[in-house]
C-alpha cells in the first residue's frame, strides 16, 4: 500500500505544480483546465486517460464543453501520494501541449 505524503512533501510538490490546490476537507488536489473547445478538452482527457490506465491510477474528473476539472487522490491510501504527484506532472505536460484557450 502506498502512503500519503507528509505535509512538507505535499507543500514542496504543490509548489512545483502551478494552479493545483489542496481541497479543503479532503486529502486531494484539484485543478481546473480550460481549452479552446470540446475537441481540445477531449483530446487532453484522452491523453491523460491513456497514461492513467498505464499507471493504474485514475483521476476523478468533470468535463463540460471546454472545461476539465481534475481531482487527484490515491484512494487506497486515503490521500495524496507520489502517484498523484507523477500524474499531476504528466497532466501539466499534456495541458502544455494544447494551444491556449481564446
Amino acid at each position: 500500500m502506498t502512503t500519503p505524503l507528509t505535509a512538507a512533501a505535499r507543500t514542496a510538490a504543490l509548489d512545483t505544480l502551478p494552479g493545483w490546490q489542496a481541497l479543503e476537507g479532503r486529502d486531494a488536489w484539484h485543478k481546473r483546465f480550460e481549452f479552446r473547445d470540446f475537441n481540445q478538452a477531449f483530446a487532453f482527457m484522452t491523453r491523460v486517460a491513456l497514461r492513467a490506465e498505464q499507471a493504474d491510477h485514475h483521476p476523478e474528473w468533470f468535463n463540460v464543453y471546454n472545461v476539465v476539472e481534475v481531482t487527484l487522490s490515491t484512494h487506497d491510501a486515503n490521500g495524496v501520494t507520489e502517484r498523484d504527484v507523477a500524474l499531476a506532472r504528466f497532466i501539466e505536460e499534456a495541458a502544455s501541449c494544447m494551444p491556449a484557450a481564446n
